[in-house]
């Protein structure tokens, strides 16, 4: 079946492909192929590359163009922030699946868990919502709602912070993790208040990466527009990043 392969080179189409396949299983990706060599045979053809791609990115999602530059931002702040504080390595960049849009990072290992990796971890999850701030003038509702969304996940950090990690100012040794969950905020306003801190200060963090690197979020946000995917490696070369990009971003 060598006339599937497309004009470009099978490395560079094959990345292509394994980038739309991201969130997909084994099982998933064997189906679409199937489907789609049943399709042309319908078709009285043979099966091409561009029907491959179509089923790989048939479940996308259809998006407004200005929900898709919204996301697209969103998920841009999202990536710079985890490549330039240097908190984890970006596989890939996509929006229209899951839930309107994805970064998928590896966090570095190699780093010291100490209270400023903590803010910077913060900082990374809230930087989608900095980023739409920055570049739109105004968020979406879809960075809080849910107990997985960034507001969700940021909180949860802060509130590790001030009471199971050692990191309160107010009596640290005292471990308090709670069975109540976000419950235990409302409960206690001193505690919300220290951990509403922590979040101002991550975000700030992230506003300032931001605005240092506006260019590049607009770079990014425009191919993502575009493409709707990015490799990590693709991310890190239209920043200028080097490898895999180790080590602490500059303040």
């Amino acid at each position: 079946m060598s006339d599937i392969y497309p004009s470009t080179s099978p490395a560079t189409a094959l990345q292509s492909l394994a980038l739309l396949a991201i969130g997909r299983t084994g099982a998933d990706i064997e189906r679409l192929v199937r489907e789609a060599r049943q399709q042309a045979r319908r078709d009285r053809r043979d099966l091409t590359w561009t029907d491959i791609e179509r089923a790989l990115g048939a479940q996308h999602m259809t998006m407004s163009d200005d929900l898709r530059w919204r996301v697209a931002v969103h998920e841009a702040g999202h990536a710079i922030a985890w490549t330039l504080l240097r908190i984890g390595k970006v596989e890939s960049v996509t929006i229209g699946l899951g839930e309107m849009g994805q970064v998928t990072v590896e966090k570095y290992r190699h780093l010291a868990q100490t209270e400023i990796w903590l803010t910077r971890i913060m900082a990374a999850i809230l930087a989608g919502r900095v980023a739409e701030q920055r570049v739109i003038g105004e968020v979406m509702a879809g960075s809080g709602g849910g107990d997985e969304s960034d507001l969700a996940k940021a909180t949860l950090v802060a509130l590790d912070a001030e009471t199971s990690l050692g990191f309160s100012e107010h009596q640290p040794l005292l471990y308090r993790a709670s069975l109540r969950g976000f419950d235990v905020l409302t409960l206690d306003r001193d505690l919300a208040e220290r951990v509403n801190g922590r979040l101002i200060a991550a975000e700030t963090l992230a506003h300032d990466l931001l605005e240092r690197h506006e260019a590049n979020l607009l770079r990014i946000a425009t191919c993502l527009n575009e493409t709707g995917v990015m490799s990590g490696e693709g991310l890190r070369q239209l920043i200028g990043i080097d490898g895999d990009g180790t080590g602490t971003e500059e303040s």
